[in-house]
C-alpha cells in the first residue's frame, strides 16, 4: 500500500501491545506509507515529563515515528518544542500492521537510545527483556529481536540513524 496525497494527513491510532495487552494508544497523523514504511508524527503522548537521566520526554515534543512491515524495530525521531533533535528512541518491535486506522506494533521489551549528535548510543531493558522470558516461549523471536537492536546499535555507532529514515 502506498499513501496518497488524499491519504497523507489522516489520523491513525498508534497502538503499543507488550505481552498481550495494550501499553499505549494515541493519535498520529499519517506522513507516508510506501507498502514496507510508515511515517507518522504524534506529540509527546505521555503526562507530563519522563526523565531518563539521559533524556527527558516532555510536553510540547515531536515524535516522527518510522515503523516497518518487514523490520524488528520501529524508530521514532524526538524533538523538543522549538524544532531543536533530541535524538531517536528506538523499540525492538515485531514487524508492524495496518489495519484500517490501527496501526499495531508489538514491544519486545529492548530499546536503544542515540543522542542528536550520536555521542551518547546506549542498549536499555536488557533485563526486562531477559524476564519476558521470550527466549523460552518463541526463541525465534527473540533471536530476531537481539539481532534488530545489534543492527540498530551498529548503524548508530556508524554512519547514524537519520541515514535510515531518509
Amino acid at each position: 500500500m502506498s499513501a496518497n496525497s488524499a491519504d497523507q494527513g489522516r489520523l491513525l491510532d498508534v497502538v503499543l501491545v507488550k505481552a498481550g495487552r495494550t501499553k499505549i494508544r494515541y493519535a498520529a497523523e499519517l506522513l507516508s506509507d510506501d507498502g514496507t514504511r510508515i511515517a507518522v508524527r504524534a506529540p509527546w503522548s505521555g503526562a507530563g515529563v519522563r526523565d531518563f537521566g539521559f533524556v527527558r520526554f516532555e510536553p510540547g515534543d515531536v515524535f516522527t515515528e518510522y515503523y516497518w512491515r518487514d523490520r524488528w524495530y520501529a524508530v521514532k525521531e524526538v524533538r523538543d518544542a522549538t524544532g531543536a533533535l533530541k535524538g531517536w528512541y528506538c523499540d525492538v518491535t515485531r514487524p508492524a500492521t495496518l489495519s484500517g486506522t490501527e496501526l499495531v506494533v508489538e514491544d519486545l521489551d529492548l530499546d536503544l537510545w542515540c543522542s542528536a549528535d550520536g555521542s551518547d548510543v546506549r542498549r536499555l531493558d536488557e533485563d526486562e527483556f531477559a524476564e519476558s522470558g521470550l527466549g523460552q516461549t518463541d526463541p525465534q523471536a527473540a533471536a530476531a529481536a537481539v539481532s534488530a537492536l545489534d543492527a540498530l546499535e551498529a548503524l548508530a555507532r556508524g554512519e547514524g540513524l537519520a541515514g535510515l529514515l531518509g
